[in-house]
This record gives C-alpha cells, sequence and structure tokens, in this order.
C-alpha cells in the first residue's frame, strides 16, 4: 500500500504518511539515491530500517522531491534545498514526512505499554494517575512523548531536555490537539501540537503557534 494519509495542516504545510506493506526492492522502484545513501543504506542490518528509508524517498516523490533535494546539517536536522523546512519519522510499519514553509516537527511512535517503564523520563508520571485504566494512561503517554519528540525535533537544539524544557499542556484524549511550550536558555517559545491515532500508532505534528 502506497500513501497511507495526506493532511493539509494549513496553506503552505503538508503531512504525508506512508504504510509499509511493500518489500525494500518495490520500495526501491523510481528512486535514485546519492553515492552516500547507496551505501547507507547497503549498510543497514535491519530489513525494517532499510524499509523505512526507502519509505521515506516514496514519501519525498509524492511531495514532488528526489533524494539529492535533501540534506542534514550538522546536528543531525533535515532540510529541503529550496528552502522549505521539512521533518521526518518511521516507526515499525509507517512512515511519515511533514513538509512546511514554516518550521514543523513530526513524530510516530507505536502504542506499547513499555512507554509506561520509561514515562518518568520524560514527564511527571503522577499527572496521570487520574486517567480510567492502563490503556488510557498508555495513550496518552504516547501522545505526550510523540509531542515532545516533534517538538524535539522542530527546536533541533543540542542540550535540550524531554523533561527539564518541553512542557506539555494539559489536554483531554478526544481533543486531539494541544498547546506546549520550551523554555530553554533564558528563552521561551510556544507552540501548537496536533495529534493523530491510526491502527495502534500514535503521530504528532508541532509547530510554532501564530502569536508567538
Amino acid at each position: 500500500m502506497p500513501l497511507y494519509k495526506t493532511i493539509t495542516v494549513h496553506p503552505g504545510t503538508q503531512v504525508l504518511i506512508w504504510s509499509i506493506t511493500e518489500g525494500f526492492t518495490a520500495l526501491s522502484d523510481g528512486v535514485t539515491l546519492r553515492p552516500e545513501n547507496q551505501e547507507r543504506v547497503a549498510g543497514m542490518k535491519s530489513e525494517i530500517h532499510r524499509r523505512g528509508f526507502m519509505s521515506v524517498r516514496q514519501l519525498l516523490k509524492e511531495a514532488g522531491y528526489a533524494d539529492h533535494d535533501l540534506w542534514y546539517d550538522t546536528n543531525g536536522r533535515p532540510h529541503l534545498k529550496d528552502g522549505n523546512y521539512i521533518t521526518i519519522t518511521h516507526s515499525f510499519e509507517f512512515s511519515a514526512i511533514a513538509i512546511s514553509n514554516a518550521p514543523i516537527g513530526i513524530d510516530i511512535e507505536k502504542q506499547r505499554s513499555k512507554i509506561l517503564k520509561i514515562a518518568h523520563k520524560f514527564t511527571p508520571i503522577a499527572e496521570y494517575k487520574t486517567l480510567a485504566n492502563h490503556e488510557a494512561i498508555m495513550r496518552k503517554l504516547t501522545l505526550v512523548w510523540c509531542a515532545k519528540e516533534s517538538l524535539y525535533k522542530l527546536y533541533a537544539t543540542p542540550g535540550l531536555s524531554f523533561l527539564q524544557h518541553i512542557e506539555v499542556s494539559d489536554f483531554a484524549l478526544e481533543a486531539m490537539t494541544t498547546t506546549a511550550d520550551i523554555f530553554y536558555n533564558s528563552r521561551s517559545s510556544n507552540y501548537q501540537v496536533s495529534f493523530l491515532e491510526f491502527d495502534g500508532f500514535t503521530c504528532a505534528f508541532a509547530y510554532p503557534s501564530t502569536n508567538d
């Protein structure tokens, strides 16, 4: 299955999601990689990572770009040669990109109980004890993790801490949107965060508030 979902967040910002059901050969169809990326893929031991990498190139193609249009800075942040912003994510059988004329971050995660074991590393876990059941806690923790991961990608600054510097405003599970703040180096900035849930996965994409 090729393109799973396309979302127009607002004019100039688009999210594209791929369901990775094809094999590596099929995902390589019509894609030309730069020599350094050919070497990178050849050195990947995990078939999931190889397919994830190529599915992102298929998403680039869907958006009108090619592998040679994408480059990374010294902080590992992706860029497009035409000056548009891009952010990339993949998890198991899904990958996604967001392309925008303004800074943006995206993350996809599989909903798994293991997030309860690491929650204390990225959020005050006591805040979630009032939720109805284990599944609700797992869902909300995954939403918050995705929000913070997308914000981390957007901010792209070494030393930024999920727990200490990124604050996600509380939200109802049914709302599927929230705001967030980053407090770092005596500077604060505000963001909008939108969520999606599908097939046991959570996706979040974050972008600056218009009044920031």
